[in-house]
């Protein structure tokens, strides 16, 4: 009897051990979840922060590190501290930067101005 319950206790650790890794990996990326996610899996967060936390984000733009939660009205630093092994911030996309002029647009400029 005892070998098998040696064998039910290590299987059940093994199982453990390895919901929590699959668990840890899958972060939630506070830059594209939706109110009902980020009130599912962040502690202390209810429907009204979760939808403050989206509203900042249409507002402000994505949020650029995890502290930035804070800026959040009814998010404090205590909310982030208990979550930040629970959320990342994805990247954003990068603004685009303007064209540059090709030479032959930028030609007849400078012949205008050469004129004056």
């Amino acid at each position: 009897m005892k070998p098998f319950s040696v064998l039910v206790k290590g299987l059940v650790l093994c199982a453990v051990l390895l919901a929590g890794t699959a668990f840890a990996a899958d972060k939630l990326d506070i830059n594209t979840a939706d109110a009902a996610r980020l009130e599912q899996v962040l502690v202390g967060v209810g429907p009204a922060k979760a939808e403050a936390i989206v509203e900042h984000r249409k507002v402000h733009g994505p949020f650029k590190s995890i502290d930035e939660l804070a800026q959040v009205k009814g998010i404090g630093l205590k909310t982030v501290e208990r979550n930040r092994d629970l959320i990342t911030v994805g990247q954003s996309a990068p603004a685009r930067p303007a064209p540059a002029a090709t030479a032959q647009q930028a030609r007849p400029a400078a012949q205008a101005t050469a004129r004056r």
